[in-house]
């Protein structure tokens, strides 16, 4: 497995619930060692992380004593008041008392650290759960064999430190879950959402752009993408439907969706989900605009397909047919 992020502290706690009391903690007196298997569990996490959809983005609550995450990092990585294993355990404490005053049925192993991905410095935070698998000896008998379920991962989040202390507008990151696994999680990174849907449109919209742009697609298959992708889009809006990228994908281009949604999840692309796309932003997915020292242009990308607007590539000059008569009057004037 080709590494990919560079670890530098590790620590796995156990959270247990039994019954309806209280949680119990089986806190590790000492970080992990950053050997081989520790490092192929990172990149997994790192990896169904990054691929999972229906992730929320934010940023540290300003309530320091509801939230103390944000007093926790800061003492751990700013002040150095405290070292990497006593801010897990004070992270570990606080989890606990999170499960315990949402009543959460959730329980695991907490994987809480600290890598650099991308040139990133970031905090992750996961509950793995255990699951049973099997497997055949040498002897060809069947046994069971208990695993980490990272297929199931539903408890996750990031907080990218290089960003945050960069004075980033959302620098946390957390998967959604199932039901209100969101809720209490982001409770516990003492996160506030940060959507801005018109900011967040318009990446949407470069991203789709960029997809259509690497399809190696005819101009016409390529504009009918876009195209779909407008009034996809722009019927979300118009019914305050949040944006579901399975969703969009499936619909902007169903001969191949899975294509689309990997693109659409690449972690690089750093899309929320969830928000309502705004209007205002989705214009370019059907329209080109174009300005230079004497002229500025506007016009469909359906005037490329009927001929009204014809681009030559040799000569590098536009062609505009049916010019409307107050304006052909103008220019006759003129």
């Amino acid at each position: 497995m080709e590494q990919t992020h560079a670890i530098s502290a590790l620590v796995i706690h156990r959270l247990a619930r039994l019954g309806e009391g209280p949680s119990r903690v089986q806190p590790r007196p000492a970080p992990n060692v950053i050997d081989a298997p520790a490092v192929g569990l990172m990149e997994r996490l790192c990896r169904h992380f990054a691929e999972r959809p229906g992730k929320g983005y934010g940023c540290f609550e300003q309530d320091e004593q509801n939230f103390p995450m944000i007093n926790l990092v800061r003492r751990y990585t700013r002040d150095g008041s405290l070292d990497f294993p006593a801010f897990s355990a004070e992270a570990l404490a606080h989890l606990q008392q999170r499960v315990d005053e949402d009543a959460v049925e959730e329980a695991g192993f907490l994987v809480i650290a600290r890598a650099t991905i991308f040139g990133a410095d970031c905090l992750y935070f996961a509950l793995l759960q255990e699951t049973v698998g099997s497997v055949i000896d040498d002897g060809l008998a069947i046994h069971d064999n208990p695993h980490l379920d990272f297929s199931g991962l539903q408890v996750a989040g990031r907080i990218d430190l290089t960003a945050w202390q960069a004075g980033a507008e959302r620098y946390i990151a957390f998967l959604k879950g199932r039901g209100d696994v969101a809720g209490w999680f982001k409770r516990f990174l003492g996160c506030t959402d940060v959507v801005i849907a018109l900011k967040e449109t318009k990446k949407l919209v470069e991203t789709l752009t960029h997809f259509a742009d690497t399809q190696q697609l005819e101009a016409p298959a390529r504009d009918e993408l876009l195209e779909r992708a407008h009034l996809v889009l722009e019927e979300m809006h118009e019914s305050g439907a949040p944006l579901d990228l399975a969703s969009v994908a499936e619909q902007v281009f169903p001969d191949a969706p899975q294509k689309l949604v990997e693109r659409l999840q690449d972690e690089a692309a750093d899309l929320a989900t969830g928000f309502v796309p705004d209007k205002r932003a989705l214009r370019p997915l059907i329209r080109f605009k174009a300005a230079a020292q004497d002229w500025k242009l506007e016009f469909e990308r359906a005037g490329l397909r009927s001929g009204t607007v014809q681009y030559d590539p040799a000569n590098n000059t536009l062609v505009l047919t049916d010019v409307p008569e107050g304006l052909r009057k103008v220019l006759m004037e003129g």
